[in-house]
């Protein structure tokens, strides 16, 4: 019986160092995870899904929960990196732009948005998160949990949110905090954390010049690490 891999995530999981690529690009951190495993690779994922996110496609896609997760022999839970990323306003006012109706609205809002948010976060530190950690935290729970009552066996793995650098996001001051939060929840729920600090932290200069997605050397990287905690080692 064929295994799989079924990886929810943000957009690390199919963003190469130059762009957005097939999610079954065999560069890309889950498909080396999933050749090591000798398993086929399910991926859900969108550019900065939260633990909220991944949650509600966990919950509500019913090919997730209706034919990726029956199927699965590992689940990696690939979210938290961008909920620990800084914002000078609260996500729901950015959320909250594809729904105004005028076209010449939205665009204006969108790209004054774009265009403040870094001067502005350099300025006050992002007094915000994208997500608050108690919310990553409840979120992350629910899904766990979710999966345990449906799927008791099924090895399940967090990945650790990374560091990065760059123009957009400026200050980095909530990386520490969420990454010893992420170790925290890792070991209240006996999920077993994959530890990328020291894969993408030294090598943040040779990845895409947004300062977040990664080279393919730490892709690279990072699949060995997630195949090799689902391995045990």
């Amino acid at each position: 019986m064929q295994r799989h891999l079924l990886v929810l995530g943000d957009s690390l999981a199919f963003h190469g160092p130059q762009r957005a690529e097939s999610p079954g690009d065999p560069r890309l951190y889950p498909q080396v995870a999933g050749r090591m495993l000798e398993a086929d690779v399910d991926v859900v994922a969108r550019q900065g899904w939260t633990a909220r996110d991944a949650w509600w496609a966990l919950t509500k896609d019913p090919v997730v929960w209706g034919t990726y997760l029956p199927r699965a022999s590992f689940l990696l839970i690939g979210v938290g990196g961008s909920d620990q990323l800084p914002t000078p306003v609260p996500t729901w006012v950015r959320e909250s732009i594809p729904y105004v109706r005028s076209s010449r609205i939205r665009r204006t809002a969108r790209e004054g948005l774009l265009r403040v948010t870094p001067a502005l976060a350099r300025s006050v530190g992002g007094p915000f998160r994208m997500l608050p950690q108690a919310a990553t935290d409840r979120y992350l729970s629910r899904m766990v949990q979710a999966v345990r009552l449906l799927r008791p066996d099924l090895p399940i793995a967090l990945l650790a949110p990374a560091p990065w650098t760059g123009p957009y996001y400026p200050s980095a001051r909530t990386h520490g905090p969420a990454l010893a939060a992420a170790r925290d929840w890792a070991r209240r729920e006996g999920v077993p954390c994959v530890e990328i600090e020291s894969l993408v932290g030294p090598r943040l200069a040779t990845c895409n010049p947004d300062g977040m997605h990664w080279s393919w050397e730490v892709h690279a990287l990072v699949g060995e690490a997630v195949a090799e905690r689902f391995s045990g080692r």
